[in-house]
C-alpha cells in the first residue's frame, strides 16, 4: 500500500518568502530613511557647524615673528643687527624617537650634552603640532652641508633658517646696549601671548629689554592649507607682521670705543653725558663680555668662566658698582656751604694736615700730611684738601650735606630709560637709625663732608651731577634714547619712559655756582690744582674734580702705602669733570678700581675723552685757554 506523502507544500514556501521580503524591505527602507535622515541632517541642519570643522582639519592659522627693530648710534653705526642663523630641529610627530633621531644627528656633526638638555627642555614647553624643536644653532656651512647629504636618512630632522640678534661691537656696548636671550616660560606670561606666539627671542638687559615693546613689532598671520598629515599644501590668507621700530641712542660708536681702550686691562667704569641733553654718549664697564654668546643660549662651562671671574665681568659698574665719591662731592657740599651761610668765599681756616673734634680723641687726617696752611674753599676744592671740608662738613650737619647732594641726584636712580641702576646710599639721620640701629654721630658729619663713610655713589650718579653743574644748575635726565622711527602714516611717537621729576637748582646767589665751577677749573689749570697735570696743553678750557675712595681701613696714626697692600686692596680712583668751561658739551665720570690717586689714573681718561669728543670728533672749535704758568 502506498502512503500520501506531500514532499513539497507551495503555499507554505510562498507564505515563508512573502514574509521574509516584507521584513527585509522593511529592513532596507528604514535602513534609507536613516540614512537619507542622518545625511538630511549633516547636509542642511547642521552644514555650517561640520563647515567649519572641516576648514579647521584642512586649514590652520600660522602666526609669523616680526623683524625686531634696529639699534643705531648718533651717527647711524650700527649697534644692534638681525642675521640669518642656521639650526637643526626634530619635529616629534615625524621622528620614529626622539632619541635615536638625537644620535643619528650625533654621528653627522659635533652635539653636546647641553645642546640636548636645552632641547629636552624646549620639548616640555607647549607647542603646535608638528612645530619642529631647535636641538643646535648657529650651524656652519660645512655642518649644514653634511646634514643636507644625509637629510634622507634623518626622518623627521630639519635644517631651519631664522633671524638672529647680531652685536657688531660685542664687548664694547655689552653694558649699555644689553641683549636678547630665548624667551622662557616665566617671561611669555608677563607679556601678550598672542603677540610673541612666534617669537623665540625677548631683551634680558639694557635697551633691548627697556624697549622691548618698541623692539618687537606686531605678530604677523596666515591662513594655510593642510594635507592629513598637516603638512602645508598653500597660503590661503595672509597678513604681514609689523616690525619693530628702530632706536637711535646718544651713544656714539667712537667715543664708547676710545674710553675703551682707555680703561685697557683695569676693573673700572666711564660714563659720559651730553649736558644739554642728557644723552649718554658713552657707557663702559670693564671688563665686559660678549653678549652674542647669550643670543643663542650660552653654554655652561663659558657662563660659568664668566660668572665665577674674581673680575665680574658680567657686573655692570657703571650702573651697578656703588663706590665711596671721595673728594668728588666736594664741589657739591660746597655749594651747599655758601647757599645756607655756612661758609663764605673769604672764609679761610689754617690746615696742618689733621682736625680733631672736642671731647673726642680721633683724629680725622688730610691726605696731605703736612697740611695746606692757609686755604679757603676755592682752594680747598682745587687742592682738594680734607680738612676744611671736615670744618665745613660740622657745621652743616648731615641734614643739610644730605639735602643738598639729593639735588644732585644722589641716592635716587634719575635716568628716564635705564631701570637696572642703583641709587646708592645718600645717608641721613633717620636711614642710619633705621639700618643701623644706631643716632647720627659728628664724626659720620665728617666723613661725609669728603665722600667717605656710607655714602654710595654710581659712576652714572657722578657724570649726572657732573651734569647738572655743567648745565649752571638746569636739570635734564640722563638717557640713552635720542629717536625712534616712525610707522607710515605717524607724525610722532612716545616712548614709554620711566618718570623723573626733579627740580632746577634754586640758590640765593647763583653767582656762588660760578665760583664752584672756577674752583673746579683750578683743579685742572691752577698752579696747584691736583689734575693740573691733565689739563696741562689744552686748546680749551675744562673744569674737574679728583677723588679716591678708600677700600680698606687705615688705623689711627698709620700711612697709607699702597705697594704694603694687594692690588684688590688699594684706593679706587675717581674723577669727575666737564668741558669746554663755559659752553659745555660733556661731562665725564670715571672710576678705575684699585687705581690708586684720582690725579695719576682717572683724570687723564677723562682729559682723553674731552680731546676725543671735542677735538678729534670736532664738537668745539680749538682755542688757546689763558691758563696760569705752572
Amino acid at each position: 500500500m502506498k502512503s500520501d506523502r506531500r514532499l513539497k507544500d507551495s503555499n507554505r514556501e510562498k507564505r515563508i518568502y512573502a514574509f521574509r521580503t516584507i521584513v527585509a524591505s522593511i529592513f532596507v527602507l528604514s535602513l534609507t530613511g536613516g540614512l537619507i535622515f542622518r545625511m538630511y541632517y549633516l547636509q542642511i541642519t547642521n552644514h555650517t557647524h561640520f563647515q567649519t570643522l572641516s576648514d579647521k582639519n584642512r586649514m590652520q592659522l600660522q602666526s609669523i615673528a616680526p623683524n625686531r627693530g634696529l639699534i643705531y648710534d648718533r651717527n647711524g653705526i650700527l649697534l644692534a643687527d638681525n642675521r640669518p642663523i642656521f639650526s637643526v630641529a626634530i619635529t616629534p610627530e615625524d621622528s620614529a624617537s626622539i632619541d635615536e633621531s638625537i644620535a643619528s644627528i650625533a654621528q653627522v656633526i659635533s652635539i653636546s650634552d647641553d645642546h640636548v638638555r636645552r632641547f629636552k627642555k624646549r620639548l616640555k614647553r607647549a607647542r603646535r603640532p608638528f612645530h619642529p624643536v631647535i636641538l643646535k644653532s648657529k650651524l656652519t656651512e660645512k655642518e649644514i652641508a653634511m646634514l643636507e647629504v644625509r637629510r634622507h636618512e634623518l626622518k623627521g630632522v630639519k635644517v631651519l633658517a631664522e633671524l638672529a640678534r647680531h652685536y657688531p661691537m660685542a664687548k664694547d656696548t655689552a653694558h649699555s646696549i644689553g641683549y636678547v636671550g630665548r624667551i622662557n616660560e616665566k617671561e611669555l606670561k608677563k607679556v601678550d601671548e598672542q603677540n610673541y606666539s612666534a617669537t623665540n627671542y625677548i631683551g634680558k638687559l639694557g635697551v633691548e629689554k627697556f624697549y622691548e615693546s618698541e623692539l618687537h613689532g606686531q605678530v604677523g598671520f596666515q591662513t594655510v592649507e593642510t594635507n592629513a598629515s598637516n603638512r602645508v599644501l598653500r597660503v590661503l590668507d595672509r597678513s604681514d607682521p609689523v616690525p619693530g621700530r628702530n632706536l637711535t641712542l646718544h651713544l656714539d660708536a667712537q667715543l664708547q670705543n676710545r674710553a675703551v681702550e682707555l680703561l685697557g686691562s683695569n676693573r673700572g667704569a666711564v660714563v659720559a653725558i651730553e649736558p644739554e641733553t642728557g644723552g649718554i654718549l658713552a657707557m663702559v664697564s670693564t671688563p665686559s663680555f660678549d653678549p652674542n654668546a647669550f643670543v643663542t643660549g650660552i653654554d655652561y662651562k663659558s657662563y660659568g668662566e664668566l660668572r665665577d671671574s674674581l673680575d665680574l665681568p658680567l657686573f655692570n659698574r657703571a650702573l651697578k658698582g656703588q663706590y665711596p665719591p671721595g673728594s668728588t662731592i666736594k664741589p657739591m657740599v660746597g655749594l651747599g656751604g655758601l647757599d645756607t651761610n655756612t661758609t663764605t668765599r673769604e672764609f679761610s681756616i689754617w690746615d696742618e694736615g689733621r682736625y680733631q673734634l672736642q671731647n673726642d680723641e680721633r683724629i680725622y687726617r688730610d691726605w696731605k700730611r703736612e697740611g695746606h696752611g692757609r686755604i679757603n674753599l676755592r682752594s680747598a676744592i682745587a687742592q682738594s684738601c680734607d680738612t676744611y671740608f671736615y670744618d665745613l662738613a660740622f657745621k652743616m650737619g648731615v641734614d643739610q650735606m644730605s639735602k643738598y647732594l639729593g639735588y644732585f641726584g644722589f641716592g635716587s636712580n634719575t635716568a628716564l630709560d635705564i631701570s637696572e641702576a642703583r641709587s646708592g646710599i645718600l645717608p641721613t639721620r633717620e636711614w642710619k637709625k633705621a639700618l643701623k640701629g644706631r643716632s647720627w654721630y659728628p664724626g659720620d658729619s665728617l666723613n661725609l663732608g669728603i665722600g667717605q663713610g656710607f655714602m654710595l655713589a654710581t659712576p652714572l650718579q657722578l657724570a649726572t651731577a657732573t651734569a647738572f653743574l655743567a648745565n649752571r644748575g638746569r636739570w635734564v635726565a640722563p638717557t640713552l634714547l635720542r629717536s625712534i622711527s616712525l610707522r607710515k602714516g605717524e607724525s610722532e611717537y612716545s616712548a614709554r619712559r620711566r618718570e623723573v621729576e626733579m627740580p632746577d637748582l634754586d640758590l640765593s646767589r647763583p653767582e656762588d655756582l660760578d665760583y664752584i665751577i672756577e674752583s673746579m677749573a683750578d683743579v685742572m689749570h691752577g698752579r696747584h690744582g691736583t689734575a693740573r697735570g691733565s689739563g696741562r696743553n689744552a686748546s680749551y678750557k675744562m673744569a674737574g674734580k679728583t677723588g679716591t675712595a678708600q677700600v680698606v681701613g687705615i688705623a689711627q696714626g698709620e700711612k697709607y702705602d699702597a705697594e704694603a697692600l694687594i692690588e684688590r686692596h688699594r684706593d679706587h680712583a675717581l674723577f669727575v669733570g666737564f668741558a669746554p668751561l663755559d659752553e659745555p658739551q660733556i661731562a665725564v665720570a670715571v672710576i678705575v678700581e684699585n687705581g690708586g690717586g684720582g690725579s695719576s689714573a682717572a683724570a687723564p681718561v677723562a682729559r682723553a675723552m674731552f680731546d676725543e669728543w671735542l677735538i678729534s670728533l670736532g664738537h668745539i672749535a680749538s682755542s688757546n685757554p689763558d691758563t696760569p704758568k705752572e
